[in-house]
């Protein structure tokens, strides 16, 4: 018998108590603004370059835990600084923004990253929601604009691809934006949001996800069609999975049992799928022709697959009564809570060997911020709260 409260405090003490007390206390650059990412376990800093996404990504996180779970000043001041210092410095004047800065603020790495703008996106339209300062509400605006028009070519003038090479779409894309839409929604024309949502949707559920396969591919020609490659043959199962979550959001926001369910299927088969039979957890990378991966990091867990797959076994439970949906869940849980979890320091490790052996001990880097773990304790804790309120009035 599963203790939902019992569950949900863990998750919340966790997220309140331990994870976002060493973001607070290690992130936050006092001095030139932004945040630090590059963060030992012990909380040291070991690298002061400020990635932009990982930038958006902590004044997202920040004021959505003001708006949604506590009126707490200090988090949404620490919001209001990283979002000011990405104002002045994270992009070149017309909103397009770079990947990479020094410490001071200073470009490293021009901006060819679309993910670089959609966290702007989501950051600013938090925020504006936090504060009603309607010139965070203009900047996400008018990026989810450009972010609109680059779709059919995201890298611009940055891609390395030769003219007239196999032309790919890639399905991170499109998946993001099913979650980026509904983050701005009250800064969108109603007409214009169900277009982007349906369009979204078609691409996900109708395009990357292959019903002869049963399975979602990153990467489909640009007619729709699998393609015998490396990256034609290429599956990312927490991709998927993570993305599944946000159908479900999208399928209660819209009244549409049928998208939930998709989702719990297509989720469900993709943890099947991608669990590693052998040592546990999710694996990073999967061919569907079970060939050899260019990728060296294919077998590693790492802790955002895992953590993504626990809010979407534990939504689609919620959403559906679907038991497997509540055993997965659990099965993730007790790989994540025994492996990721850090019982020394807080926060939680990001990468781990296919045994399970910490790999590295950072806590932070290039990839790795305030995001995926505090998002992720949030979500569960508040699922399982939900849970826990509709079984007790049973």
């Amino acid at each position: 018998m599963v203790d939902f409260s019992l569950l949900a405090a863990q998750y919340k003490s966790e997220l309140l108590d331990r994870v976002m007390p060493f973001w607070m206390e290690n992130s936050i650059d006092k001095k030139f603004g932004g945040y630090f990412t590059c963060i030992e376990r012990n909380g040291e800093v070991y690298d002061t370059d400020k990635f932009i996404w990982l930038q958006g990504r902590e004044v997202w996180m920040l004021a959505t835990l003001y708006n949604k779970v506590e009126k707490r000043q200090e988090w949404l001041d620490a919001a209001i600084q990283g979002a000011e210092f990405l104002k002045k410095y994270g992009h070149d004047g017309n909103l397009n923004w770079y990947f990479s800065l020094d410490r001071e603020g200073r470009p490293l790495v021009e901006p060819y990253n679309i993910f670089s703008y959609t966290f702007a996106v989501i950051a600013f339209g938090q925020l504006y929601k936090a504060t009603g300062v309607q010139e965070y509400a203009d900047i996400a605006k008018k990026t989810f604009d450009i972010v609109l028009s680059k779709r059919s070519n995201p890298k611009g003038r940055w891609s390395k691809a030769a003219q007239g090479a196999r032309a790919m779409k890639d399905f991170a894309l499109p998946m993001i934006l099913c979650n980026v839409a509904l983050e701005i929604e009250d800064l969108l024309d109603p007409k214009f949001l169900k277009e982007t949502i349906d369009t979204c949707l078609h691409e996900v559920l109708d395009v990357f996800y292959r019903p002869e396969l049963d399975l979602v591919v990153e990467h489909v020609s640009k007619d729709g069609k699998l393609v015998d490659c490396h990256e034609g043959r290429l599956l990312n199962p927490g991709h998927a999975i993570e993305a599944m979550w946000f159908i479900m959001d999208l399928g209660k926001r819209l009244g549409r049992k049928d998208l939930i369910e998709k989702a719990v299927h297509i989720a469900l088969r993709e943890v099947e799928y991608g669990w590693d039979k052998q040592y546990g957890g999710i694996f990073y990378f999967m061919d569907r022709l079970g060939r050899p991966l260019q990728q060296l990091e294919w077998d590693q867990k790492l802790w955002w697959v895992h953590i993504e797959t626990l809010i979407t076994m534990i939504k689609g439970y919620e959403l559906t009564g679907n038991k497997e949906c509540l055993d997965w869940f659990m099965r993730v849980h007790e790989y994540v809570w025994s492996h990721f979890m850090d019982p020394e320091y807080p926060e939680w490790f990001g990468y781990l060997n296919r045994r399970g052996e910490v790999l590295l001990t950072l806590k932070g880097g290039k990839w790795k911020g305030c995001f995926h773990v505090p998002r992720g304790l949030m979500q569960v804790y508040q699922t399982l709260e939900r849970i826990a309120q509709r079984e007790a009035q049973k």
